[in-house]
């Protein structure tokens, strides 16, 4: 980090589906975030309450299996981060 914001691609980037998100801007943002060299993208889907975590490998996002409530999901780029779908989605409600 510097005065500017972030220097590089972030190690994890999380994000919450809102129904505005559509499949173009979606598989955009998976491209730019691919290329940039983001270690892990997390995508969240609140209404039917699942993760799907895509993970770089040899410059190549892999994914995982589709989490969902009842799940913990933990980074492997972030050591300790660790989320709780079950409490988390009842949270959102």
């Amino acid at each position: 980090m510097d005065d500017a914001g972030c220097v590089g691609a972030p190690d994890l980037i999380i994000e919450i589906l809102s129904p505005g998100n559509n499949r173009k801007e979606l598989a955009n943002k998976y491209e730019v975030y691919e290329e940039s060299g983001v270690k892990e993208y997390w995508i969240i889907h609140p209404i039917e309450q699942t993760i799907l975590i895509y993970s770089l490998i040899n410059g190549k996002f892999h994914p995982s299996r589709l989490f969902t409530s009842g799940d913990a999901v933990e980074s492997n780029v972030i050591k300790g981060f660790q989320l709780n779908l079950e409490s988390f989605f009842k949270d959102m409600d």
